[in-house]
């Protein structure tokens, strides 16, 4: 699968940048479409289990689909899942205008959970796709170019994602909820139909042998990896679907309509700033974590070292929550600490990213970027269910503390990884560099 070698790195450059600004276009209202949906039917009265509800068939379909989405890429080719990707979430933002607010509420989430379970299976399409064609793109007598490809797609991805985030507040105050998802299915229509038109040739076209069963790894490396990365997504979703904003909600919000408008705003804000500040540093991370010099056996070092650090995090806004439930001093400590958070999650984020690539072989890179981010859905799934359980049981001390067992689970799963990893090599550098 992988281009052949007189490809002209033009020719891949051009290809990589076109992935990535149909993934950015798609990023840009998977996010929005987010806090939309999020902050529209907190102000409807739906309780966090509710609110979960309503993602909840959203990670389920990536699950599905992760697992079936590498062997579709690998039978049919790249940029055909990457378009499939784009046209079903335009499809997913037009339906979605369909809903009306004189519905019952259980036939309001029912709708939403379906036309969710759409844009869960529009945005694991071109997420495995983009990060596939990475892999393909990228050129291997470049030192380190894996690496960083990766890590600029991903972060980049992510920077845009933030942006989204901050979009969809700002259009639920502004244009109303109905007029927001229709204003942004037109606009990814536009981008999708420019970049169908400007992809220039050089990724995959796919090959017919290829088989559904071939999906499910059987390296040891790669589904410990998939274990660390279900669990750190987990940590992450626990607090960040429902948990927090809400509890940011119900501290900014007065009550009234303006009120209420302020609160959307400074919740997509922060959101927002958190995303774009994850994605600044994943995008950076070769260089903060100086890896040129390392082995992909350090790089999994550095993986567990990084994940532990994380773990400590949620910990201990845990206890500070237990002490200080709706203080100013609490809310500005968590923002410092989430932010904190988005950091060591950005560094461990990327590394996975890389080493997923690093252990796939050219020809199932798809079917193995499938599998592991399949193992990512599931994690969005357990921490989507655990955001709205843990939340609504135990308020946010209860959140907190089940991402931080989240994260102290994806540390031991790099342990894992790391005991395979020095035993592959004794212990010395393993063939390649990180970056």
């Amino acid at each position: 699968m992988t281009p052949a070698d007189s490809t002209p790195y033009r020719r891949r450059l051009a290809a990589y940048a076109a992935v990535t600004a149909a993934y950015w276009a798609f990023m840009l209202t998977d996010g929005a479409l987010r806090m939309l949906v999020l902050l529209h039917f907190h102000t409807l009265g739906f309780s966090p289990i509710q609110l979960a509800y309503l993602f909840l068939l959203y990670e389920l379909m990536g699950v599905v689909t992760n697992l079936s989405a590498g062997w579709l890429a690998a039978r049919f080719g790249l940029t055909s899942t990457l378009y499939s990707g784009l046209g079903l979430q335009i499809a997913a933002l037009a339906a979605l205008a369909r809903l009306d607010p004189e519905w019952a509420t259980s036939t309001s989430v029912i709708f939403v959970m379906v036309v969710q379970a759409a844009s869960g299976v529009a945005k694991d399409l071109a997420k495995m796709s983009a990060k596939s064609a990475v892999k393909v793109l990228a050129p291997a007598s470049e030192q380190g170019a894996l690496f960083r490809w990766v890590a600029v797609l991903t972060g980049s991805k992510n920077t845009v994602k933030g942006v989204g985030f901050f979009l969809g507040a700002a259009l639920l105050g502004l244009l109303g909820f109905e007029r927001s998802v229709l204003a942004m299915a037109i606009g990814l229509a536009v981008i999708l139909l420019a970049v169908m038109v400007s992809m220039p040739p050089g990724l995959p076209v796919g090959r017919k042998d290829a088989k559904l069963r071939e999906v499910l790894s059987k390296d040891p490396s790669i589904n410990r990896l998939s274990a660390a990365r279900l669990f750190l997504f987990g940590a992450r979703d626990t607090w960040f679907v429902v948990g927090v904003p809400i509890y940011f909600y119900a501290v900014l919000s007065d009550g009234t309509v303006a009120g209420s408008r302020a609160a959307f705003f400074q919740i997509g804000t922060f959101m927002a700033a958190w995303i774009v500040g994850y994605g600044i540093i994943q995008a950076a991370a070769p260089r903060l974590l100086r890896a040129r010099d390392k082995s992909v056996t350090e790089a999994v070092t550095l993986a567990r070292r990084w994940v532990g650090a994380l773990a400590l995090i949620p910990t201990a806004l845990a206890g500070a929550s237990l002490v200080g439930t709706g203080s100013a001093w609490l809310t500005v400590t968590l923002v410092l600490g989430l932010l904190l958070f988005g950091a060591a999650f950005a560094l461990n984020s990327a590394l996975h990213s890389y080493l997923i690539l690093a252990f796939s072989r050219s020809s199932r890179v798809t079917m193995d970027v499938g599998f592991y981010y399949m193992s990512n859905a599931a994690g969005r799934l357990l921490g989507t269910l655990l955001s709205g359980v843990s939340y609504q049981v135990g308020g946010l001390t209860a959140c907190l503390a089940a991402a931080a067992i989240m994260t102290t689970s994806s540390w031991i799963c790099a342990s894992r990884l790391e005991r395979i990893a020095l035993a592959g090599d004794g212990g010395r550098a393993s063939s390649g560099r990180a970056a």
